[in-house]
């Protein structure tokens, strides 16, 4: 790699630290975007047939959130999928609660409930969500191998670039630098040209550096 000089060390570091604050959050945020689109039709195909009691539990589960209590939302969460798992509240509610459960740094109940949505949602967007943030956390327990088995678990196109640019990360972390440059040029490929995404993952392929 070319040797930087003393300022772009500076900026290359600064970006790492915000990306490390930020940047997951960032994906977290486009990824339940593209979720929500993709799976808008079913959504509103389970409303019309599911029954009144559901509606009213994911209801009460949306008014908790606002009490900002963590015992509230999760129980409000568990009711939805104890009772109600196989309709598109269920998931719903348990990504809600594990997002809730991640910014309070309850992280073992995040990642159960995340699991939930892998193994049961129905809808695939769902999914790839839950395996975005639990990925997310993996790599932040520095736990890659598990990271990386779930970011190869997805060939939906939606989806491809936003698991590549967080494998990226995964493999940088690992020192991969090649494999994560590979990785982050996926990332480029896959996601939309009028995305702003795209810019935060070209400043991780350039905080790389030149190829050798």
């Amino acid at each position: 790699m070319a040797v930087l000089d003393m300022q772009e060390q500076e900026q290359i570091d600064a970006l790492k630290a915000w990306w490390k604050e930020n940047g997951k959050w960032l994906l977290l945020t486009a990824a339940l975007t593209l979720a929500g689109v993709a799976a808008v039709r079913g959504w509103q195909t389970y409303q019309s047939n599911q029954g009144g009691e559901a509606s009213t539990l994911y209801a009460e589960l949306e008014k908790q959130l606002q009490s900002n209590d963590p015992k509230r939302i999760n129980d409000a969460a568990t009711a939805v999928m104890d009772k109600f798992s196989s309709t598109a509240y269920a998931p719903r509610a348990a990504l809600t609660a594990a997002q809730v459960n991640i910014q309070t740094k309850d992280i073992t109940r995040a990642k159960t409930q995340l699991q939930w949505v892998i193994d049961h949602a129905k809808e695939s967007g769902l999914q790839n969500v839950a395996r975005l943030k639990l990925a997310s956390i993996l790599l932040d327990e520095k736990n890659y191998t598990d990271a990386l088995k779930l970011l190869d678990a997805t060939d939906d196109n939606a989806f491809v670039g936003l698991y590549a640019d967080l494998k990226g990360d995964v493999l940088n972390a690992q020192g991969k630098t090649e494999e994560a440059r590979t990785a982050y040029k996926l990332a480029l490929d896959k996601i939309e040209a009028k995305s702003s995404y795209r810019n935060l993952v070209q400043m991780k392929l350039d905080a790389l550096g030149a190829v050798k």
